[in-house]
């Protein structure tokens, strides 16, 4: 027998009883960002390979091991991306949207690829929101930022499950001379140090910081700290990030190892994170990277930004048990109609009450079948009424109208009066 198809491991189906979760966060994020005053840009799904060993660097996990690369047909190397950031750098330079210190402000959808070991909250296909704003470098808008992801908590009733922990990772110049210190503290413990974090010695140290293996931790306990080397520049701009943090009641953590994975960040990095999703505990997180238009040869331009996952911050939802009743309502009428002249007659009605009705959840029997078949169809559809067209409620110019939950009779509504009746028993529904 040929073996059965089924989706490549980590990237999966969002089925449709999935899918309403998925648009009431997507919406929720989209018109906040609308009320903020952020425009959305859409990006392709591949990139040359070039821009992400360039943009996020090499010698990272993502570049090193976790892209999805190829050559295309011209030998060309493509990569589907990882991550938003460099690719809306590119768009950025390729249009001229950041010259003349213009000032943007955008955000974006869209499915991300990255090879990594599936589990639960992480894919291989998964799926972020982010936000990237270009021009504007003071900590004022790293906060609007941060306070922007804090009220969609709000909205979303998970405000009491997340916390936001927060860094700074001062300028390039800083962090090369903390580097220095870190790699000779931790070359004198270099054997004992894990595998990884072996290899992160010579490729991007700082990520040894936020390991997740214990006996590695403990190494650290007496580490060089990345504040004992921060520029002056850098320590007023986090004040100033954190004055206005304070300044509306934005509680947070202060933690030093938190570094971010992607070698573009300089200065503010933070992360929202969450006890209630086991060890992927992250569920937004996003900093500062005002050198990397520069390293994609654009002149100087200040850049900071964030990304969430999608799969989390569904997970997260139906962990707490906030995913609001309505995103599950069912139909509100079903449609049976018995007979050719019936079925013609009810494909007009539907549609009138879709306009006379503005919101109404209308399903029209398909298939025709016997009055037992379909009522069961209705039934099962959830519907809370149920509209009836046969041929002598055509001669009657009636419609038959029965509530198929709790009680109520079965009675005969005319066509003219149907909408108005209809609007008010699902009102009160």
């Amino acid at each position: 027998m040929s073996k059965s198809l089924q989706a490549i491991r980590g990237m999966n189906d969002i089925l449709p009883e999935q899918t309403p979760v998925w648009r009431y966060l997507e919406n929720t994020f989209a018109g906040l960002l609308e009320e903020y005053g952020y425009s959305e840009i859409r990006l392709p799904i591949m990139e040359f390979t070039e821009l992400f060993a360039r943009g996020i660097g090499e010698g990272t996990d993502v570049v090193d091991k976790e892209m999805y690369t190829f050559l295309d047909r011209n030998e060309e190397s493509l990569t589907l991306r990882p991550e938003g950031t460099a690719g809306t750098v590119r768009a950025m330079l390729e249009h001229g949207l950041t010259g003349g210190g213009q000032v943007q402000k955008l955000w974006y959808a869209g499915p991300m690829f990255r090879y990594e070991k599936p589990q639960k909250g992480r894919y291989r296909q998964f799926h972020q929101i982010g936000v990237e704003v270009f021009n504007l470098p003071g900590p004022d808008i790293d906060a609007e930022l941060i306070i922007l992801t804090w009220r969609l908590w709000q909205k979303l009733g998970m405000a009491d499950a997340v916390t936001l922990q927060l860094n700074t990772l001062g300028s390039s110049e800083a962090r090369a001379r903390y580097r220095e210190a870190l790699v000779a503290y931790l070359q004198e413990r270099f054997e004992q140090l894990d595998e990884d974090s072996q290899r992160r010695m010579t490729t991007n140290p700082l990520r040894i910081l936020d390991s997740k293996v214990e006996s590695t931790q403990a190494l650290l306990v007496g580490a060089p700290t990345l504040h004992d080397y921060l520029d002056e520049e850098s320590i007023a701009h986090f004040e100033g990030l954190k004055a206005r943090l304070d300044a509306v009641g934005l509680r947070y953590e202060i933690n030093q190892k938190l570094v971010r994975g992607l070698d573009y960040y300089c200065r503010t990095a933070f992360e929202w994170v969450t006890d209630r999703l086991g060890a992927q505990g992250t569920v937004c997180g996003g900093g500062r990277y005002d050198g990397l238009v520069s390293q994609f040869g654009g002149k100087p331009t200040p850049g900071v930004g964030f990304a969430m996952g999608v799969e989390r911050l569904v997970l997260l939802l139906e962990t707490l048990g906030v995913v609001p009743a309505e995103l599950k309502r069912p139909a509100d009428v079903y449609v049976c109609a018995f007979g050719e002249p019936a079925e013609l007659a009810a494909l007009a009605l539907a549609e009138k009450l879709r306009s006379a009705v503005p919101g109404i959840r209308l399903l029209l029997n398909a298939g025709a079948g016997s009055f037992k078949s379909q009522f069961k169809k209705a039934d099962k559809s959830g519907a809370q009424f149920a509209l009836i067209l046969g041929d002598d409620e055509l001669a009657a110019r009636v419609v038959g109208f029965k509530p198929l939950r709790g009680e109520g009779e079965q009675q005969n509504i005319a066509w003219e009066a149907l909408p108005e009746h209809l609007a008010a028993c699902i009102q009160r529904a």
